[in-house]
């Protein structure tokens, strides 16, 4: 039997098929099992990071929240800015034109079509273009600017000019303006009491200085601890 043994031996040496021994058979398994630098997540680890992950959702949830409310209310106080522009500027050139009619007509229409336009205006040229990374802090303070000074200043104005002129000249309040002359006449009428209207220019200027400025902070804020949180 022992030389029968030696001779089956011999035989797989010379295939080539060395016998592997007990302990060495159990290293293979194991290494065929295991990958160094692969971690092996236990049920306990993966029950100790969900909560993580919910905690970081939540934070994150919490800055957008956050974010969207301050910028919120800023457009609104924005939008709000410019319907005072086009009460005052509405108050201004009836007083001018010694207009009486349809007070509160104008008054509803100048007031709230330039907060429609500002919010609008700011939400496309500003927000959106905030939160596709178009634009640099820079820009974003240079088109805040704008909507202040267009849909907060110059919208108001123009509205309120062109609709109490075109009350003075259905009730005959004030001398019809001479052919050609109908622009310029309506300007020099009311000449002294639109300098007034530099009050609201210089606080929907500084207004949207600040506002871009705070905007974009509010929205490098929220990325920056978004990025820390991954």
């Amino acid at each position: 039997m022992a030389a029968l043994g030696r001779a089956a031996g011999a035989e797989r040496e010379d295939a080539g098929v060395v016998p592997a021994r007990a302990g060495e058979a159990s290293k293979d398994i194991s290494m065929a099992t295991y990958t160094p630098g692969q971690p092996s997540l236990s049920l306990e680890d993966a029950k100790f990071r969900r909560p993580m992950v919910i905690e970081i959702i939540e934070k994150k949830f919490e800055y957008l929240r956050r974010e969207k409310t301050l910028n919120t209310y800023g457009t609104v106080f924005f939008g709000t800015a410019a319907s005072f522009s086009g009460l005052l500027a509405n108050l201004i050139f009836r007083h001018c034109f010694k207009v009486k009619h349809d007070a509160l007509k104008t008054y509803a229409s100048v007031t709230t079509l330039p907060f429609l336009s500002t919010v609008v205006a700011y939400k496309f040229l500003v927000t959106d273009a905030l939160y596709l990374g178009n634009i640099s802090q820079e820009n974003c303070v240079l088109r805040s600017t704008l909507v202040g000074i267009v849909c907060g200043f110059l919208y108001p104005c123009g509205l309120a000019f062109s609709k109490n002129g075109h009350l003075a000249v259905k009730y005959h309040t004030v001398p019809l303006p001479p052919k050609g002359k109908f622009l310029l006449y309506w300007l020099l009428l009311s000449q002294r009491e639109i300098k007034g209207m530099i009050i609201p220019l210089v606080f929907q200027t500084v207004f949207g200085i600040f506002n871009g400025l705070q905007h974009y902070a509010i929205f490098e804020s929220t990325l920056q601890k978004t990025v820390h949180e991954d």
